[in-house]
């Protein structure tokens, strides 16, 4: 399951969904928007994409997670719009019959997710700046 979406993510109902008798590990990573980034105080984050290629991407890789690991189930969602402080901007959920694998494919969705899924992330700095940052952690030039 992969989604893109403007409400709050709620992490315990997509680990239930990931939840199997058949695994005996579920992996859970949530990203969320933190305060400081390179010693610059972040006061909230926008998130934009282009939604049918981002979701289109995202389903690329959970296909990978599938054919390169022994996955019982994974969802990866990602929220857009405007987030505050402590908000969880993305989640990934993974379970499989063994904890290796759980977390290699869990890392694996995540790490690939911000290389190559096209959403793009805005800081919003306490000086009242803002920086436009590229998928795969670039800054993009204005």
């Amino acid at each position: 399951m992969v989604r893109l979406t403007h409400e709050s993510i709620d992490f315990t109902a997509l680990t239930e969904q990931v939840r199997s008798p058949q695994a005996g590990a579920v992996v859970l990573f949530l990203g969320t928007v933190r305060e400081m980034t390179d010693g610059r105080r972040t006061v909230a984050l926008d998130y934009e994409a282009y939604p049918e290629m981002a979701v289109a991407k995202m389903e690329e890789l959970h296909a990978e997670a599938f054919a390169r690991w022994p996955v019982t189930h994974a969802a990866i969602v990602h929220r857009l719009g405007h987030l505050e402080l402590g908000d969880i901007s993305v989640a990934v959920a993974v379970s499989c019959p063994h904890r290796t694998d759980a977390f290699e494919a869990g890392r694996f969705l995540i790490d690939r997710l911000k290389e190559v899924v096209p959403v793009w992330k805005q800081e919003n700095w306490d000086d009242g700046t803002t920086e436009w940052v590229h998928p795969d952690g670039g800054l993009i030039a204005e």
